[in-house]
């Protein structure tokens, strides 16, 4: 492996990895995430001094000193006290000679434009400052691993979370209301971000630091009860030590349990989503609606949750957002719309949940013969097809339109507009207000194209994409695509040259 210039406060080292690793998790970087407080500058302290357990498969062991790297990112909301909060873990990074990477954010400033942006949740200044902070260590982590040349999912981010932090955020989201998952609280391992000290309390750390004549920062907003975590470490966590000095301990050992049943439900309900998935596309999930409607509720609500996420990764959900979704199951039919513009409809069995509209399908000309493609990614095939020898042309149509299930249809070339033998070209566009054909089969009767789509179990959210095949831009419907042709350009018995329309 080349060798790497590290560079930190102190100064700069080149060093080269021992060759013949077997395990790229043991040269792997591990990021620190370190802001200053206690709690980090005792993560910083002891990934430098200690034995901590990483999850590599080693438990608690030493961390190789070039392996590690800290990262401070700075906010920018407390002014001068976050300068020197900087400054601070600038300098504790250069006494124990681990390089330290410095990120500055107008966290502030992202709040503000997501507030303004209609999404309240997002504009809370914690949450945003926390995506910052994850997002800067996940960057930082892919870099170092690909300038180390080891694999991403080897390296490690590392964050100084307490018992004491499990504790709050287990009432914090029982205070707001939450499943399963918020009760487990902050897990220990989630993919490449470990906590390793996840059993060791506030008070405990803050010992450790005393004891080695270590000072820290402290940040003063901690003791602002407006924040839910301040009002839950300063008013609320007191009085449950009262009653149980070992709140936090407890607390810890009821995460893990629900932790592990949380884990064993999401492989449930994962299994369930893939069975009852009828169709899946960009943005777009189709489920059985019948079927999910009689499973188990406690499935049924992991499984609407992971059809949603799947559509819509970024959708802030809560329980009434599920909630709503499985009425429309129980209901058979019905629409709603979720979070950041997921729509959900139960229509024709199907439970589909789609973010954004579906693009109608885009007017062009489609050459006779040749291909166009749409929108969708597939693609509409015209060629011109003669009448085999002894045969009869309508019974070859009709046996050609049951083999193909709708997908592809013979039409009567003349009847169409194409010329027989110089071909020409048919004009494709979406529905149009009004639009009326005379369905195969139904011996020149109308109907309007809305009603054939309907009965044809087309989701509404759908139609729009369906392309039309039509004579010219204002003539007649050829075919409706992969549904039905028009009886006027049915093949007779005195067609000779068919025209052949395929959706690939």
């Amino acid at each position: 492996m080349p060798s790497v210039m590290r560079r930190y406060a102190g100064g700069e080292e080149r060093f080269e990895w021992p060759s013949g690793r077997d395990d790229p998790e043991l040269g792997a970087p591990v990021v620190l995430m370190v802001s200053g407080g206690a709690d980090s500058t005792a993560l910083l302290v002891l990934a430098a001094t200690s034995k901590l357990n990483i999850d590599d498969g080693r438990g608690a062991a030493r961390i190789a000193r070039e392996r590690l790297h800290v990262l401070h990112v700075n906010h920018g909301l407390r002014g001068l006290d976050a300068e020197e909060d900087e400054e601070f873990v600038r300098e504790l990074a250069g006494r124990y000679g681990i390089p330290c990477t410095v990120r500055r954010v107008d966290v502030a400033a992202l709040a503000r434009g997501a507030r303004e942006s209609g999404d309240a949740m997002g504009g809370n200044v914690e949450n945003v400052g926390r995506e910052v902070r994850y997002a800067a260590a996940a960057e930082l982590a892919n870099r170092l691993s690909e300038e180390w040349g080891v694999p991403r999912s080897s390296a490690r981010i590392l964050t100084a979370h307490t018992a004491d932090d499990r504790a709050e955020t287990f009432f914090m989201n029982a205070i707001r209301g939450t499943g399963p998952a918020g009760l487990s609280s902050i897990p220990r391992r989630r993919n490449r971000i470990v906590r390793p000290l996840i059993d060791w309390t506030h008070d405990q750390l803050c010992d450790l630091l005393r004891m080695r004549g270590i000072v820290w920062r402290e940040d003063d907003t901690n003791h602002d009860t407006r924040y839910l975590r301040a009002f839950v470490r300063h008013e609320l966590m007191p009085v449950a030590r009262r009653r149980n000095p070992k709140v936090a301990a407890s607390l810890a050992t009821t995460c893990d349990l629900l932790s592990d049943e949380d884990a064993y439900l999401d492989q449930l309900a994962s299994r369930a989503y893939r069975d009852l998935t009828r169709r899946e596309g960009e943005g777009m999930v189709a489920l059985d609606a019948a079927r999910l409607g009689a499973s188990d509720v406690a499935l049924a609500r992991r499984v609407v949750r992971k059809a949603l996420l799947t559509v819509c990764p970024g959708a802030r959900l809560e329980a009434r957002h599920v909630a709503q979704v499985l009425q429309l199951v129980a209901a058979g039919r019905g629409s709603c719309t979720v979070p950041v513009d997921v729509d959900v409809r139960v229509e024709f069995g199907l439970l589909v949940v789609r973010v954004g509209e579906a693009s109608g399908a885009e007017a062009a000309w489609l050459q006779v013969p040749g291909t166009l493609g749409l929108a969708d990614g597939r693609t509409l095939v015209a060629r011109l097809v003669g009448v085999p020898a002894g045969s009869r042309a309508a019974e070859v149509a009709q046996a050609h339109g049951r083999e193909w299930a709708g997908q592809s249809v013979l039409v009567d070339a003349a009847a169409a507009g194409v010329d027989p033998t110089q071909g020409g070209r048919l004009w494709v566009d979406g529905v149009q207000p009004g639009d009326v054909l005379c369905p195969l089969g139904m011996h020149g009767q109308s109907k309007k194209l809305s009603d054939l789509l309907a009965e044809a179990h087309v989701p509404t959210a759908e139609r729009p994409g369906v392309p039309i095949v039509r004579t010219s831009p204002t003539g007649t419907v050829v075919w409706v695509a992969g549904i039905r042709a028009d009886e006027r350009v049915r093949v007779t018995p005195d067609t000779r040259t068919m025209l052949e329309l395929t959706l690939e």
